[in-house]
Order: structure tokens, then C-alpha cells, then sequence
């Protein structure tokens, strides 16, 4: 794992726990006390102000009665002649008549806060000079917060929060509820407030500008089962399916103004955000939220609206007379409030077109929707993307269905001056190939930060919204997401570590931040290796580089973490950390080890192992753990997340979901009867051959097994496993013909249970070990047991077999002492992480190219990209190398392993895509002095179909690329890698000699000099 620096638990205690905010809070002492003790925070607005404003100065004095135990109250105030505004449906919801609060305690400190030209208050005090708003006057969702002396009557000091429109208000007002430690979670994922006596308001003025992105948002998309079987639980239905009400998206607003987002696409599977309840809308816009639909539904008419409304076939060419009023009522329907108008059209269900004549078709929709909008708005108006935003999601006519947390298109430079901007539609729930996923988090955060730094460097800056499936249990990436959104210039390459640190300070305390990120950015980066549902028995390697078992280790490792922090924390904060944290850090490790142990299983029946019926006795037990899990999420908190946690995760054959959780197959040997080959089977490292006995993996009649060469620079160690095939009590010895080479172990015995195999490892001490290559070592396994009758003493190891034999080659060869600062060759292949270059060569005439490293943007390690990302296509005459020193000891001349002198070298990348269509992904890579080659390794395909190898890609977490190359001769050599457009990110390169071994993850890295 990489360290990195983290935030002393000091400093998190003593200043704000709000992320990526200008601290306006203390709590030791420094300021003005908004509250102490029993004194409750006075907040004071103005009652002709945004309905969304006076709801929030609410919100705000409940959350310092979280804090402290003691409401706030809250003050209209009767300023100018302004009228109130109609707050109908936050009154419906909430069950009050009024915006103003009492508090019992006594009076405290005053937070002011209005929106510039609704709140007279704060007019006032800016043309009395009290507060200066010119850095923000006139602009999108933007505040100013400092202390002002004297700012209303019968106050002598306030802390004063200015917003330039209502939503900059209400952020400012958040800032202040997340500083005083009340999460954003606080409802949806049970984040308890953190406990101060005594609250101060720093003596400070911030200057918040708008937010990066202008529409920042999500979309609750594949909902079934687990969303919607909540709503039909805890909600009454619609008269026409799940009741998604307002008594649900209250909440749901709530939370994304909390997180300074703005932007809902609502459920749109099983729902009609308009029609399911009328309050939806009004409620939305009284909140401040501003509604749009998804990328499949058109002027803001839900999908099911058709299937319920609706008159004919879903095919404008040929039933326009029916869609365009349909049209008509939806841009209708949205004109009183804050929205972005979805425009073009899809096949029903989020299908494509008729294929054909999709741009024809598309012109023709377009049309006719921008001659409905003219006719509602004005031509000007519509023209103008600040009057009538409108937003067109273009998919499968023109480019194919997938994603997968890559971007597919951005803009050109000739298309950035468009009025209305550019935005990106980003998956951390997806259905499609090659599978659905919707479970647990798997979110690579480092993949989220580098994907939204690139649109965003490249101008899509006006909306970026992101589908989050089920809403749950994706609270951590969602978090992550809206803070880039809100300030992407806060977030950098090396920021994710930082950010954890303060995301678990803010929701389960400064004491155990530091431990939960390091944890969660682990998982982060495991999680993001393979998607949970395209993991199967057969993903990693049980035999090679000890995949499998290093894998699950560190899942082992990362639930050890995760119980011993939930084990310290109050139990206050026990469910919430159990949800975000425990929960998926557990789930993925009960995953891991059933496709972990169902692969063991397997090969050990075939081997025929005893111990395979323990196996899968353990994996039985693992899936009804996973289910135990499942079942403490729906229940907890007296069931507050009931079906939640419904969604099916095992059992995937094809793309879709699974219709029941359902297990890989397991096998059992017949423990009852003895094995042909006696008691004792062996098996070693790297083969799935066992000996004594016949299989498909070495000769037939052969009790000999070729383990892999040992040499100074490879693995330290190789294991053999001896284990039990019969039904007796039986023993062992192990010894080699070489006093340099150890066991762990050199006798033992076998149960038939199996509970008592061996794996032993063997090592060499190299100080004693003869200099040379080609050594062989002969290893015998002899078995010892009852011999008490002739017919045991003849079938020891079977009727017709013999005792095994293993056969270790050494290698026992240095690298020159003059070599240095580079890769040593071993067991046949060189594997490097690219960020460990020997040197770079720079261009001196285009020296403001360089590369970046991004900790964790990998399966393995990290990402190499070039910055800055709005960098022109480069050439290896003008684009920086990246250089390997390399030693080699193979000797291909003889083309046993190879063609004769012939070399392959993989390339590794993240999954990126073409995000400029004429300049497709590319590297370069020279072997030695030989010519280099030019490697394209994401190639488009026609009418917006798959990239080749796209599938297959995307299910590895990578692109690899492989090239061949010509090799002379052992010794030093040179490997030279460009990358030649931005926006690619490399991660690791495998060069191999015959010795690459199948495995999901590749060779570790090779020992440098």
C-alpha cells in the first residue's frame, strides 16, 4: 500500500469539518460565540426572501441543536414592502405554517442571512458599506460570509452570510450546518452530528464564487429492486405504481442542496415524477432544486408517461401527430419553474432509433421541439441557455451504449464557444454490457477525480450529472463527485487521500479519520480492479504469483481495518459506518473469498484433495454470511433501509441481473473411499498437476513435476502443497539434494479431514548456493503409513504409482556490478510499474509537456499521464520518453520457448476512450535501437458501435496492447515509451521472455537495481 500524508486529528477537532470550504467555524475560542452552553444560535432572515432560504435558516438552527443540544430560533424579519412568496408545498410537507422558530434556550449569538435584491436586510448593509458583495453581485450560486457590527437593530455583532441568488444563500447556510458537524448523510446514511459545547464564527471574511460546474446533479436510475421495493414500503402508492412522492423527495432535495449540488434527474423506470404526486414539481422549485429529466425522456415528460398517456407507437416518424402534443404538455407543464428542457428523442425504454434514418428523424424531432419552446418562451428567450436551458444527451444514434465510468466524447476546441456549453453524463451505476452494475460501491475514486478533471479542462463545464442507480449505497463517490463539481480546483491529482481523510472526519469523527481513509482508499482502488459482477471463479490466478491469495489477503486485511474501527467508534456511529464503510469492505470481502474459494474447490476435486468438501462447506457458509449481511443492512435501524440492500449480485451469466442469487458450482470427492494413488498428493506452485497419479497437466505414468527456476532476483520463495487423498491417518517427509535448499516444514502428518495439509515453502540461501545456471535439484515427498499387512505395504502410493518427485531449477546468476537504476530479468519476463522510470528525455523545445503521476489510477499501482490534458497530439520528437534500463539472462537463439529470438512487450492503460474523434488514443514504444512502433489502442468502429476489444476491456479494468520485438542477446537493454495524446493514462508494462504466466493482474513488479 503507498503512504501518504494525512491532517493531524488535532487539527480536524479544533477548526471545521466541512470539505472543501473556506472555514468561517472554530470551536476554540477564536471569534464571535454563536452558541455555548444552553444559549441556542439566533439566525435572522428576512420574510419576503426565497421560500428555499427561509426553509434553510430552519435547517440551520435545528443543526446547532444537533450539535449542542440546543435549537436555534428563527427571526423574520418585516423589511421594505416586498411580498412573501408562496411556500404552500414546504408547508404541505413539513406540516407548518411558518418559517419562524423559538428556541428555549437562551438567546446567542446572530447569523444574518438573506440573497442579494431579495433581502432588503442585506441591500442595506452593502449600500451602507457593511458587507462588500462586489466579487459576487451577478453571479450563479455564489456568497459572501463575514462579521458585521450593528447589521439590524437591537444587534451589535452578526455573522453575515450573502448569497448573489437563493442557492448561494442556502450553501452559505450549509457551509455553516457541515462546519458545526452535521453531515449531509445525516438522514440518508445516519452520519450522527459531532458534539461541541461551544460554537465561535471565525473574524473572517470569505469570498465563495460560483461553483465550477452550473448544473451539478444525479439521476436515481435502475432503481428496481432495491429503491423501488423501499418506496413500496415505506411510501403509498401512486394510482399508477410506487409511491415516489414528495414525502420521499423532500429528502432527497434536501440532501442534494447540502451537498451544493442544484440538479435532479428523477426515478424514471417505474414513476412519473409530475404525475405520481403533484407536489413533486412545486416542492422542487420551492426547495431550490432544479428538475430536468434523463437523457431518454423529452420535455420533461417521464418514460412511463407514454406507456400511460400515451397514443400509438413511440416512433416520431411515423406517429408525430400524437408526440408532438405530447411535447406541448411537458414544455407546458415545466414553464413556471427552474429546469433543464431535455431535447431529441430515443427509442422507447432507452432503445435506440429505427435504425436507418436516425439523424433524419433527430433533425425532425429537434424541430419540432425548438417550434414548441418559441412558441411558449420567444425566440429570443430560447436562445438564450440562462433563460431556457435545454440539454441534449446524445447516445445510441450516434454513438454506442457504454460507458463504464469513461468519458466518451468532449468538446473540440471549435466547439467551445457554443452559448451553451458542454456537460457530461457519468455512470456510477450502469445496466448493459457487459454486465450490470448496480450492488456495492466499486468507484475508483482516483478514476472519478482524472475523468472529471479532463471535462472539465476541456470546457464541459455546464452541466455534469451522474447516475447513482439506487441512491444508496453510493453515498462516499457521490460526496467525492459533487465536491469536484462544486470546486474542482481544490481536488488534484495526489488529493484523494485527503479528501477521505476529511470525508470520514465529517461522518464518524476526527479520531478515527485518518485509519477509515487509508481504509476506504484501499478499497477504492481493490473494488475498482473488476466489477463485482464480472468476478468469477476463474478471474485470478490460485496457482500463479500467488494471486489469488495476496487478493484476498488484502480484502482480510482491509475487514480486519474496518471491524477494529467500527469496534472503537460510539454506537451513535455504528450504523453509519457500517453502511458506508463495514458493509461494502465486508460485502466485497465475502465476495472475494466465495469466487476465491470456489475456484480452490474446483481444482482441489480435481486434484482430489480431501479438503475440497471443506471448501465448499466453507463456501456455503460464506454465502449465507453474504446473505446475513444483506439481511443487517434492510433491518437496521428498526429497518430504515428496508430493501436497500435487495439487489442480486451472484449467479450473472449475461449482462442483466440475476433473477436469484445463485452460487458457481461446487464439487465434493468421495471422502469415503481411497484415492488410486495412495494417501498423499502433491502439487506445487505455478502448475495444476499433482503427483503421484495421471492428469492433463504433465506426462501420463510420470511422478515428476517441473517446478519453476528459482534465481536471486525472482520470488523468494515457492510453495508445495502436500495433502491427503485417502482415508487414513498418514505421514510425511520432504527432502532435497541440495543442503542450500530449505522447507518450512520437513515432516508432517495427513488427516483424512484435510484439516491438517501442508503448504510448505521452499527458499534457498543464496550465500551457499553454487554460481551458474541450468542447476537442477531433485525434491522428494515420501509418504509414511500403515505398512501392517502386505497389500499397504505394496499400494503406498497407489496400485501402479511411485513416490513423487519435484525437479527445481536454479538459476543462481548476477547482474554486473556496473548495472544500475533499472529492471532485472527473472523466472522469464521483466513486469515494471511505469512510474518507476530509469530517466526521462525531455524536449527542450517542448518542455511544457510533462508527465504526471496519479497515485492509485491503476489495477496495480498508479496512472503516468501527460499535462497538461489540453496538450496538441505529440510525436516521439516532441512528446518526453520515459526510459527503462533493463538487465536480462535469458537465451532465446534457440527458439524453444519463442520464435527464435522474439520478444513480446504489453502495454497496460486505464480504460480510457476517444474523447476527440480524429485524435484516437495512442503510444509509442522502442526495444533497444530498433524502430519504433506506433501502437493505436483504442480503435472507434462505425455508427457509434463498441471500440474493438472494448468489452473485454472494460470487464479487466485496462486496455493491453501487445507488441513483438526482436532479442539478441542477454545483457543490458533500453526500453523507450511515449505517450502521444492527453488524456491517456499508462500504467504498467510486462516484457516477456516465455515466462508471462496467465493471471488477471499480470507478473508483479520485477526487482530493480
Amino acid at each position: 500500500m503507498r503512504a501518504y500524508g494525512i491532517i493531524s486529528s488535532a487539527a480536524l477537532v479544533s477548526t471545521a469539518l466541512a470539505i472543501g470550504q473556506k472555514p468561517t467555524i472554530n470551536f476554540n475560542g477564536n471569534g464571535m460565540e454563536l452558541a455555548s452552553g444552553g444559549s441556542s444560535v439566533q439566525v435572522m432572515c428576512e420574510e419576503n426572501d426565497w421560500p428555499a432560504v427561509l426553509r434553510v435558516c430552519g435547517d440551520l438552527a435545528i443543526d446547532f441543536g444537533r450539535v449542542t443540544g440546543t435549537n436555534g430560533s428563527v427571526t423574520l424579519l418585516e423589511y421594505g414592502s416586498g411580498h412573501t412568496m408562496n411556500a404552500s408545498m414546504i408547508y404541505n410537507i413539513t406540516g407548518r405554517s411558518t418559517f419562524s422558530m423559538s428556541s428555549n434556550g437562551q438567546k446567542g449569538g446572530v447569523i444574518v442571512a438573506g440573497t442579494i435584491g431579495q433581502s432588503t436586510i442585506i441591500d442595506s448593509l452593502v449600500r451602507d458599506g457593511k458587507i462588500d458583495v462586489g466579487a459576487i453581485e451577478g453571479t450563479w450560486e455564489a456568497y459572501v460570509s463575514a462579521i458585521v457590527e450593528s447589521p439590524v437593530a437591537g444587534v451589535s455583532q452578526a455573522m453575515v452570510i450573502a448569497g448573489s441568488d437563493r442557492r448561494g444563500t442556502i450553501y452559505g447556510m450549509y457551509s455553516v450546518s457541515e462546519q458545526i458537524g452535521v453531515s449531509p448523510w445525516y438522514y440518508f446514511a445516519d452520519s450522527p452530528p459531532q458534539k461541541h459545547d461551544t460554537i465561535y464564527a471565525t473574524d473572517t471574511t470569505v469570498v465563495q464564487g460560483s461553483p465550477s460546474i452550473k448544473y451539478r446533479g444525479f439521476f436515481l436510475n435502475d432503481e428496481a429492486p432495491a429503491l423501488t421495493g423501499y418506496i413500496m414500503a415505506k411510501f403509498p402508492p401512486s394510482p399508477w405504481g410506487p409511491g415516489y412522492n414528495a414525502d420521499f423527495y423532500h429528502s432527497v432535495f434536501e440532501l442534494l442542496l447540502r451537498l451544493r449540488a442544484n440538479y435532479l434527474w428523477p426515478a424514471q423506470w417505474n414513476s412519473m415524477f409530475n404525475v405520481d404526486d403533484p407536489r413533486n414539481q412545486p416542492l422542487a422549485d420551492e426547495y431550490g432544486i432544479v428538475m430536468g429529466t434523463s437523457h431518454t425522456e423529452p420535455m420533461m415528460r417521464a418514460t412511463k408517461e407514454w406507456q400511460v398517456f400515451g397514443d400509438g407507437d413511440w416512433q416520431y416518424n411515423t406517429n408525430n401527430a400524437s408526440i408532438y402534443p405530447f411535447f406541448v404538455e411537458g414544455a407546458e407543464r415545466a414553464k413556471p419553474y427552474e429546469g433543464v428542457l431535455t431535447m431529441g428523442m430515443r427509442g422507447e425504454g432507452d432503445t435506440a432509433l429505427e435504425a436507418g434514418d436516425e439523424v433524419d428523424v433527430l433533425e425532425s424531432v429537434v424541430a419540432a421541439q425548438t417550434e414548441v419552446l418559441n412558441e411558449l418562451w420567444g425566440n429570443a428567450s430560447v436562445r438564450d441557455p440562462d433563460v431556457v436551458p435545454q440539454m441534449w444527451c446524445l447516445y445510441k444514434e450516434v454513438q454506442g451504449y457504454y460507458e463504464a465510468g469513461n468519458i466518451r466524447r468532449l468538446p473540440l476546441n471549435s466547439e467551445t464557444d457554443r452559448t451553451g456549453g458542454a456537460g457530461v453524463y457519468y455512470h456510477f451505476d450502469y445496466v448493459g454490457d457487459p454486465r450490470d452494475y448496480k450492488w456495492i460501491n466499486t468507484v475508483q475514486l482516483q478514476k472519478t477525480w482524472e475523468q472529471m478533471h479532463l471535462a472539465y479542462e476541456r470546457e464541459a463545464r455546464q452541466i455534469w450529472i451522474v447516475n447513482v442507480g439506487d441512491l444508496k449505497p453510493l453515498e462516499l463517490p457521490i460526496s467525492h463527485f459533487m465536491d469536484l463539481a462544486y470546486d474542482i480546483s481544490l481536488w488534484h491529482k495526489n488529493s484523494v487521500p485527503r479528501w477521505l481523510q476529511m470525508w470520514a472526519a465529517r461522518e464518524f469523527g476526527p479520531d478515527v479519520a485518518a485509519q477509515t481513509a487509508e481504509l476506504m482508499n484501499n478499497y477504492s482502488i481493490a473494488a475498482g480492479r473488476r466489477k463485482y459482477e464480472l468476478i468469477d471463479p476463474s478471474t485470478f490466478s490460485i496457482i500463479d504469483f500467488n494471486e489469488a491469495e495476496r487478493s484476498l489477503d488484502e480484502w482480510e486485511t482491509m475487514y480486519a481495518a474496518a471491524k477494529n474501527i467500527m469496534d472503537s467508534l460510539p454506537a451513535a456511529t455504528h450504523p453509519s459506518f457500517f453502511e458506508m464503510v463495514y458493509h461494502p469492505v465486508t460485502a466485497g470481502y465475502v465476495y472475494y473469498d466465495i469466487m476465491i474459494s470456489v475456484a480452490k474447490n474446483n481444482l482441489y476435486a480435481q486434484q482430489g484433495r480431501n479438503s475440497a468438501n471443506a471448501l465448499a462447506e466453507h463456501v456455503l457458509a460464506k454465502f449465507r454470511q453474504d446473505h446475513q449481511l444483506s439481511h443487517r443492512y434492510n433491518t437496521l435501524l428498526d429497518g430504515k433501509w428496508a430493501h436497500m440492500m435487495d439487489q442480486t449480485h451472484f449467479g450473472y451469466v449475461y449482462w442483466q441481473q440475476p433473477m436469484r442469487e445463485a452460487l458457481p458450482g461446487l464439487q465434493y470427492v468421495m471422502a469415503m473411499e481411497r484415492s488410486l494413488v495412495g494417501d498423499m498428493g502433491v502439487s506445487i506452485q505455478g502448475s495444476n498437476a499433482t503427483v503421484p497419479g495421471d492428469d492433463m497437466y504433465h506426462d501420463l505414468s510420470s511422478n515428476t513435476l517441473m517446478m519453476s527456476p528459482f534465481d536471486p532476483y525472482g520470488a523468494s520463495s515457492q510453495w508445495i502443497d502436500i495433502f491427503s487423498m485417502g482415508t487414513r491417518q498418514s505421514g510425511w517427509n520432504i527432502s532435497a539434494n541440495a543442503s542450500w535448499v530449505h522447507f518450512s516444514e520437513t515432516s508432517g502428518s495427513l488427516s483424512p479431514d484435510g484439516s491438517t495439509d501442508a503448504r510448505i515453502w521452499a527458499t534457498i540461501d543464496w550465500a551457499k548456493c553454487p554460481p551458474g545456471a541450468g542447476q537442477i535439484v531433485q525434491v522428494n515427498v515420501s509418504s509414511i503409513t500403515d505398512m501392517s499387512t502386505p497389500y499397504r505395504s505394496q499400494t503406498q502410493y497407489g496400485t501402479q504409482y511411485s513416490m513423487p518427485m519435484l525437479m527445481l531449477p536454479i538459476n543462481h546468476t548476477r547482474v554486473p556490478s556496473n548495472f544500475s537504476n533499472g529492471f532485472v530479468e527473472s523466472s522469464g519476463h521483466i513486469s515494471i510499474e511505469l512510474e518507476h522510470w530509469s530517466s526521462i528525455s525531455n524536449n527542450p523545445s517542448n518542455s511544457s509537456v510533462n508527465y504526471e503521476i496519479i497515485p492509485g489510477l491503476s489495477r496495480t499501482l498508479s496512472g503516468i499521464t501527460l499535462s497538461p490534458v489540453t496538450a496538441p497530439s505529440l510525436t516521439t520528437a516532441t512528446a518526453p520518453a520515459l526510459e527503462y534500463n533493463l538487465y536480462t539472462f535469458s537465451d532465446l537463439s534457440n527458439g524453444i520457448v519463442y520464435p527464435s529470438n522474439l520478444i513480446n512487450i504489453t502495454l497496460v492503460l486505464t480504460t480510457s476512450l476517444n474523447t476527440i474523434p480524429d485524435r484516437p488514443l495512442q503510444y509509442a514504444v522502442q526495444f533497444d535501437n530498433q524502430d519504433t512502433q506506433t501502437v493505436q489502442y483504442v480503435t472507434d468502429q462505425p455508427e457509434g458501435e463498441l471500440p474493438l476489444g472494448w468489452e473485454e476491456a472494460v470487464s479487466n479494468s485496462a486496455w493491453m496492447t501487445t507488441t513483438n520485438w526482436t532479442y539478441l542477446e542477454p545483457g543490458e537493454h533500453r526500453l523507450r515509451v511515449w505517450a502521444l495524446e492527453p488524456g491517456m493514462v499508462m500504467n504498467s508494462v510486462w516484457i516477456d521472455f516465455g515466462g508471462v504466466r496467465e493471471s488477471y493482474l499480470g507478473p508483479p513488479e520485477s526487482v530493480r537495481v
